[in-house]
């Protein structure tokens, strides 16, 4: 990789040439010969993404980099604008999370074209050309089904169900995490007939969504028809809460399994309160695993392809009493 040099007045007079453009927001320390990283990232649509571009913009100012920041607003073609300009600023390296996985190849072939590096963070992308990403950052997500699945079995087990219906309230069609976790939760629990999915549905992982998905899934199913709720995320999840709540269902009893996926603040609370009884943990800070590999990068050094953040899984199994505040 070659790392491209670049005085402050330079970069002032790109940025106010280019910025009409494209809503990217420059932010830290871009002295003479800072490194400059581009990042889109794919909305604000939850704690957990606010979170995530938090601790972007810390490791960032941390390393001493420039961030220009940009926010697609769960718009593909506004995160293809923004790489692009992205391009034309001709920074150092560009890091983005894709809304869906395909679509990519036209505008990443062009940053490979301008020698420009692109990690993948959060999210994968779907395409037959593996160099036009150089690596990846973020979650397994489908060990994080196979664990929700593998917690349901295990609460099925401890509770004697011999039947359970299952609704699945999945984040945005054709988003990795929405497809992975779905078929790492089916995998977790196929060939096991106390299960039966009634339906999924598409929550775009937003908690307004979530709060629709569960109306509707109330209205098709009852509260009595239904004996789990598997939310692919926390605020598809706490808007799914809302609505059981309004319509006096108890969330997180026996006779109603709530699981999620992020570990949220709110989520974790609404866990400690028994109104949850699972959320597999997918941790936003990846800011200095970001960092650290456009570091390595700028001198010239090999990285992995793939990187994933350690994690855990949070349980009504579990003593949570001394769980530290989450941060998001």
């Amino acid at each position: 990789m070659t790392i491209r040099r670049f005085t402050a007045a330079a970069l002032i007079l790109i940025f106010a040439t280019l910025l009409t453009g494209c809503n990217a927001k420059p932010t830290g320390e871009q002295d003479t010969g800072a490194i400059v990283v581009g990042f889109s990232q794919l909305g604000s649509e939850s704690a957990w993404r606010i979170g995530n571009t938090a601790s972007m913009e810390a490791a960032a100012k941390a390393y001493g980099y420039g961030l220009m920041l940009d926010n697609a607003n769960q718009k593909q073609e506004k995160q293809i604008s923004a790489i692009r300009s992205f391009i034309a600023y001709q920074v150092d390296v560009i890091v983005f999370s894709p809304i869906v996985e395909k679509g990519w190849d036209n505008v990443l072939t062009e940053a490979k074209n301008a020698g420009i590096p692109v990690i993948l963070t959060d999210r994968m992308i779907d395409t037959a050309d593996e160099s036009l990403y150089t690596a990846y950052i973020g979650a397994d997500f489908l060990l994080e089904g196979r664990q929700a699945g593998e917690y349901l079995i295990k609460k099925a087990d401890t509770l004697g169900k011999a039947h359970m219906n299952v609704v699945e309230i999945s984040g945005t069609l054709n988003s990795t995490p929405m497809r992975e976790r779905q078929q790492g939760f089916m995998q977790a629990i196929a060939g096991d007939p106390r299960f039966t999915l009634l339906e999924s549905i598409s929550g775009d992982f937003l908690r307004s969504r979530g709060g629709e998905c569960m109306r509707y899934l109330l209205d098709k199913y009852g509260a009595e028809g239904i004996d789990v709720i598997y939310s692919h995320n926390d605020a598809m999840t706490l808007g799914a809460l809302d609505v059981l709540d309004a319509a006096g269902a108890k969330p997180g009893s026996d006779d109603l399994i709530i699981i999620s996926v992020d570990g949220e603040q709110a989520a974790i609370d609404a866990l400690k309160e028994g109104r949850v009884n699972c959320i597999v943990e997918c941790t936003p800070d990846l800011g200095e695993s970001v960092m650290k590999l456009v570091e390595a990068l700028s001198k010239g050094e090999a990285v992995p392809k793939s990187v994933h953040p350690e994690e855990t899984v949070f349980t009504d199994f579990d003593d949570l009493a001394d769980l530290p505040p989450r941060g998001y």
